[in-house]
């Protein structure tokens, strides 16, 4: 009978709650490697869409995980030009906000982060050369641009130190003559380095 108390006792143990993951501590870092799409669907010809390429560092600040945010991103576009060419713009930028967590489910699986970030760096028209193939000139530059975003982000964690994101943001970059307004939207990867 004592042996039976002693393996009831240790089933209770191990099957009676559930450990939760400690994820999004206070101090915690990660890096987060994203891939978006910008301004609708890029399948390689579109004449007015592209894509984005980020990596950025988040450190996790207070017991409500909020988040610090600061990184890089590699931003490709297009101008539609003519009947069926195409101009591209490329933005090279880097990135500092802050991310609000707004929920999470109970077992830590899911993390949703409202965020806000301030954005600075260079943009590129036609890498730099201003006449055309059809002998036309280009009159928009090269320009030093500046602005901020808007996201919203979902991560969902496969471990405790490995979670798959899915993201939206807005960017308004001023400063340049290419449009002032870019929609992304994407997934990437976050990785627990602490």
């Amino acid at each position: 009978m004592k042996k039976a108390m002693i393996i009831f006792a240790a089933m209770l143990s191990l099957f009676g709650g559930r450990a939760m993951a400690q994820r999004t501590l206070p101090g915690m870092r990660s890096v987060e490697v994203k891939a978006n799409m910008v301004d609708g669907f890029y399948n390689g010809s579109a004449r007015n869409c592209g894509y984005s390429f980020g990596v950025y560092y988040s450190v996790f600040k207070g017991n409500n995980a909020h988040e610090w945010v600061f990184g890089g991103e590699y931003l490709q576009t297009y101008k539609p030009y003519g009947d069926k060419g195409r101009i591209p713009v490329a933005e090279f930028t880097g990135e500092a906000g802050y991310n609000l967590h707004l929920y999470s489910n109970y077992s830590q699986f899911f993390h949703l982060y409202g965020g806000i970030s301030a954005i600075a760096g260079y943009e590129t028209v036609n890498w730099g050369k201003t006449l055309l193939p059809d002998g036309a000139t280009l009159h928009n530059t090269d320009a030093f641009i500046y602005g901020g975003a808007v996201n919203l982000q979902a991560d969902f964690y496969l471990s405790d130190r490995i979670a798959l994101i899915a993201n939206v943001k807005e960017r308004f970059i001023f400063g340049n003559l290419t449009g002032h307004f870019r929609f992304q939207w994407g997934a990437g990867i976050r990785i627990m380095i602490d």
